[in-house]
């Protein structure tokens, strides 16, 4: 392995133990908030879109939750997992502006599509390429800041994702409205509706600051322990082998490698193909449980990979049981905040008669900045906490899981129009404060080689159980009762899951932590006894 000149200077980014970082970590942490933001605005500019897009190509509220959930959610869970194991391997500034260039193009594409199947493959490519960001930017973080640090750091890099969540409504409404305004229906550039116009316009940008992300120095110590950057060579081999572990039916070779794991697999298969074909049965809803079904099917055959692979991250992610609790919690966590976020701005539309324009002004830009607000507050009231207490962060995101439920159902309610403005900031703050939170406790109970394995992990969790299955369900009891704050509102049935999941958690984190290490050695020490080593 050769190491440049800079990557060696870049070892003393930030101080060891609890010394403040350097400037160079603030100007980076900067440049991957603005990636962060921007990958929002492309992610999150569907839900000012909606209710256009809607009528535009005669879609369900089923298939608009599909679109904005389990389209994007899937691949980008599943494409996370490879490209979070590359992060780990490669460079990952590179990685990171790959991914952007990927993404911006394929939001690009978005507008470019006149129907569900071509907006879906779209939606499809977005979430491939934005798979790369957050895996990367987790693990740049964790070499940048110490340990003190973490928690304010990525809650601020978190702030990204609800300024791009919130400049995503004011700016996507202002486009599609100005637009079809501007030009009448034919005379429009290139056939394009005021909806197909945002996705190009604000799909562009990503190209130049994918430039700009490239350049970022990579952090070479982590906790005291130097990185090791793979050639581009051995690196790509490994990303392709994980690729292998993740798309059917390569899978069955994947594991067929290790004995007694091809029977488990086919039996998976098997079960996860018959549990697709009786809900698309039940639901007539046949893309929605296709790709969850493969998601879910993928995921097992990763895990099944990575139990002869990386013995020790798979007990400290999949076999102990402690970060099972975590991922439950913060996957139920997601589940409400999906749900809530992505149907506010259509929810106002429809029921106060909101042009888009508005509803972005009046909902995206109190929300953006109450959630700012909130992920800061969260990832700082985290650090303190946990400075007295190691429960300190899993009792930051239970304070959210208490407090979102009420305000949610006052939200959507409520019949005037004043008090909905009102409350949807609230909102947006409480459901904000674990943001940052989570991906910090996930980090806490690994080792520093898995920063970029356990936060596509974390994504995993997340996207899995909150975005590919709140927005669709929303969407689809909402057509059932004819009503979309019930479909929002019956999403509050995870908050006694999330509860049981951090509050058992809470019981377990300090202690876990505190073993990783010791439990990590005996992981391999088993596995060696065993008779094998990592592959």
């Amino acid at each position: 392995m050769q190491t440049g000149i800079a990557e060696r200077q870049t070892a003393g980014l930030r101080g060891s133990g609890g010394t403040r970082p350097v400037l160079y970590a603030w100007y980076a942490l900067f440049v991957l908030i603005l990636v962060y933001t921007l990958n929002f605005i492309d992610r999150q500019i569907l839900a000012i879109l909606a209710q256009e897009v809607k009528q535009d190509l005669a879609l369900s509220d089923a298939q608009l939750g599909f679109l904005y959930g389990t389209a994007f959610a899937i691949f980008y869970s599943l494409f996370g997992i490879p490209l979070g194991r590359l992060a780990d391997n490669w460079r990952r500034g590179y990685l990171l502006a790959i991914g952007l260039a990927l993404w911006s193009v394929m939001t690009i594409i978005s507008g470019l599509s006149h129907s569900f199947p071509q907006l879906a493959a779209a939606r499809i490519g977005v979430g491939i390429g934005e798979a790369s960001a957050t895996p990367a930017a987790f693990a740049m973080i964790a070499g940048y800041f110490s340990k003190e640090y973490r928690g304010l750091a990525l809650s601020i890099y978190a702030v990204g994702a609800y300024l791009g969540l919130g400049l995503s409504l004011p700016l996507g409404g202002w486009i599609s409205d100005s637009w079809n305004a501007a030009f009448p229906v034919g005379e429009a550039p290139f056939g394009l509706d005021g909806w197909q116009a945002a996705f190009v316009i604000v799909g562009a940008p990503g190209i130049l600051l994918a430039l700009w992300a490239a350049t970022l120095r990579e952090p070479m110590v982590s906790e005291g322990n130097e990185r090791r950057i793979l050639p581009f060579g051995l690196a790509l081999r490994a990303f392709g082998k994980d690729m292998l572990t993740i798309l059917p039916p390569f899978t069955l070779w994947s594991v067929a490698r290790y004995p007694g794991e091809l029977g488990k697999n086919v039996i998976a298969f098997c079960l996860s193909g018959l549990i697709c074909y009786g809900l698309i049965e039940w639901t007539g809803d046949v893309a929605q449980w296709i790709a969850l079904s493969i998601g879910y099917y993928a995921t097992y055959s990763w895990r099944q990979v990575l139990r002869h692979n990386d013995r020790a991250a798979f007990h400290l992610i999949w076999e102990d049981g402690v970060m099972i609790l975590a991922l439950l919690g913060f996957g139920a966590i997601a589940l409400i905040t999906y749900s809530a976020g992505f149907w506010a701005a259509p929810y106002a539309i429809r029921t106060f008669g909101m042009s888009a324009t508005f509803a972005g002004m009046a909902i995206g830009i109190p929300g953006a900045i109450a959630a700012a607000m909130g992920i800061i507050t969260g990832g700082r009231l985290s650090d303190f906490w946990k400075a007295r207490d190691g429960r300190g962060r899993v009792w930051t995101c239970l304070v959210s899981v208490v407090g979102a439920p009420p305000l949610i159902l006052l939200m959507y309610t409520r019949p005037d129009l004043e008090t909905y403005l009102l409350l949807s900031p609230l909102v947006y703050f409480i459901t904000a404060l674990p943001g940052g939170v989570c991906a910090a406790v996930c980090q806490d109970l690994v080792l520093p080689r898995m920063y970029g394995t356990v936060g596509a992990v974390y994504l995993l969790s997340t996207t899995m159980m909150g975005l590919a299955v709140g927005p669709y369900l929303t969407g689809k009891i909402a057509m059932i009762s004819g009503s979309l704050s019930v479909g929002v509102m019956s999403m509050l049935v995870a908050t006694p899951i999330a509860l049981v999941a951090l509050g058992l958690l809470s019981r377990r984190t300090a202690d876990a932590e505190a073993t990783k290490d010791v439990r990590a050695l005996e992981a391999e020490l088993r596995r060696a006894r065993l008779g094998g080593g990592r592959a």
